[in-house]
């Protein structure tokens, strides 16, 4: 499986402002969210915007740990790409954390699959059939009430 061994993390205290400013700078999407050693949750751009922008919260006063999503959906490592892909998909996300008893191994995202598949087609000379369709037909992202 693709898995982002380098995780960019802030402490749950960082401010939603500081926490934008280093997903920009890094041109990443997600932030894991610590407290001390230990892995609170994930902080998104989507959350920057839903959560903090959209509600007129100041960024600068809005803690990560009031913005970040509540609920940790996580990946054990042993599992396969196509598994990560059906989670994501029947969850709604597109980011998630590699955990590995209850330490943070990597994260993956969307756009890591996507890279994936263009780098399979530049060999072949069609895109190629993969597993991805294994996450069903009619699968909709589900919408979640926060």
């Amino acid at each position: 499986m693709i898995v982002r061994k380098e995780v960019i993390q802030l402490p749950a205290e960082a401010s939603v402002r500081s926490a934008s400013r280093l997903m920009a700078e890094q041109g990443i999407g997600a932030i894991l969210v610590m407290r001390g050693e230990k892995f609170q949750g994930i902080f998104t751009e989507r959350d920057a915007l839903k959560r903090v922008l959209a509600e007129g919260r100041n960024a600068d006063a809005t803690t990560l740990a009031e913005g970040m999503m509540r609920e940790m959906v996580t990946l054990d490592p042993d599992a396969f790409a196509v598994d990560a892909l059906r989670l994501m998909s029947q969850v709604g996300i597109r980011h998630l954390p590699v955990v590995d008893h209850e330490k943070v191994t990597g994260m993956i995202s969307l756009r890591d699959f996507i890279g994936a598949e263009f780098q399979l087609a530049g060999k072949n000379s069609e895109v190629p059939r993969t597993q991805f369709g294994a996450c069903g037909k009619g699968t909709r992202r589900r919408v979640r009430r926060l």
